[in-house]
């Protein structure tokens, strides 16, 4: 599924004609990579008063990455989408007895699980798109 992410957003990039130029270098991919990991290290060792705040936090930390490391529509626009399809995904297979959360509190989940999948998304198509610079993009014509 990953993998399948990473090659979304430089094929999304290249079909909008839209090139995505910044921070284009392996050394803010790895600051990308280990950002998206304290924010997943703090989804599960943050103790919060309750999950709203929690939910909120991890929110503008996801929003927070996508700004320091993307700033692209289609970044923003992919990483909404994977969030919400991988959300609907993991309810369905908690629903469906699959997988199970110890204490969930949002419709069978975990209220932070989406702000994961957004920065995850954000993540991993930073990736896809620094391997995808040795392809050379084809114009885009109108």
């Amino acid at each position: 599924m990953n993998a399948v992410v990473g090659l979304l957003y430089p094929c999304i990039d290249s079909h909008l004609g839209e090139p995505h130029k910044f921070k284009r270098e392996w050394a803010s991919v790895m600051r990308c990579i280990a950002v998206f990991v304290g924010i997943n290290h703090a989804s599960a060792k943050l103790d919060f008063a309750n999950n709203v705040q929690l939910s909120l936090t991890l929110a503008a930390l996801s929003l927070g990455l996508w700004w320091t490391f993307d700033r692209s529509r289609s970044g923003l626009g992919l990483g909404i989408t994977i969030a919400f399809v991988a959300t609907l995904i993991t309810q369905f297979l908690v629903y469906n007895g699959v997988y199970q959360y110890t204490s969930p509190d949002f419709l069978y989940i975990r209220s932070w699980l989406p702000c994961i999948f957004f920065s995850g998304g954000v993540t991993v198509g930073n990736i896809g798109r620094q391997l995808a610079m040795g392809i050379p993009e084809k114009p885009h014509n109108d």
